[in-house]
């Protein structure tokens, strides 16, 4: 009878993990579901900084930006081919009638954007026919692309700049974004000497 009551149990308790790894299972394709949901639509509204990490490449983090430029109100929205973009992966027209090119690099925090980024969107700028260059980024910049950048007068937007655009935006300061994106860039002189 002991024996009996035991088995029981035990078959109840298999049961009741059998359930619990079910459920568990259920719960993780619901939240799979949605993640691929919201990155599949790349809905501008939706997006947070840890879905943009979560992309599989550069190409979704540049159709979000494409979609989030439109979501702004930019005219003149132009995603360039990947194989032969010439340096931008974005082009489009500002508020004041101003054609920008941007290239998107969704990179991780420890893997620093370096110069080729700014190489590349500022000769970029000749082909589009562009005033202004912007490099957007998931994560960061070399102190090296910085100083390029600054003397060429390439804007660079980084992970706390993205993190600021994408919470804005949410906030309907759609304005304040496009401040953000539009802003001048100071341009320094460059830091290189003649060796004596």
């Amino acid at each position: 009878m002991l024996l009996e009551k035991l088995l029981a149990y035990k078959e109840l308790g298999i049961g009741l993990i059998v359930l619990l790894v079910l459920f568990a299972l259920i719960i993780r394709g619901l939240v799979r579901g949605r993640r691929n949901r919201i990155l599949r639509d790349l809905d501008p509204r939706k997006i947070g900084i840890q879905d943009i990490d979560r992309m599989e490449d550069g190409s979704e983090f540049e159709l979000y930006l494409q979609r989030l430029l439109s979501a702004l109100g930019y005219k003149d929205i132009y995603k360039t081919t990947s194989s032969r973009d010439f340096g931008a992966d974005l082009v489009f027209t500002d508020r004041e009638g101003v054609r920008v090119v941007i290239q998107a690099k969704r990179y991780g925090v420890q893997h620093p954007v370096g110069l080729g980024a700014v190489q590349e969107i500022y000769t970029s700028m000749r082909y589009y026919a562009a005033e202004k260059s912007v490099v957007i980024t998931s994560g960061r910049y070399t102190e090296s692309c910085k100083t390029l950048a600054a003397v060429n007068g390439v804007k660079l937007l980084d992970r706390n700049d993205l993190m600021d655009m994408i919470d804005l935006f949410k906030t309907k300061h759609r304005e304040e974004v496009m401040d953000l994106i539009e802003s001048k860039t100071e341009v320094i002189a460059s830091k290189w000497s003649k060796s004596k």
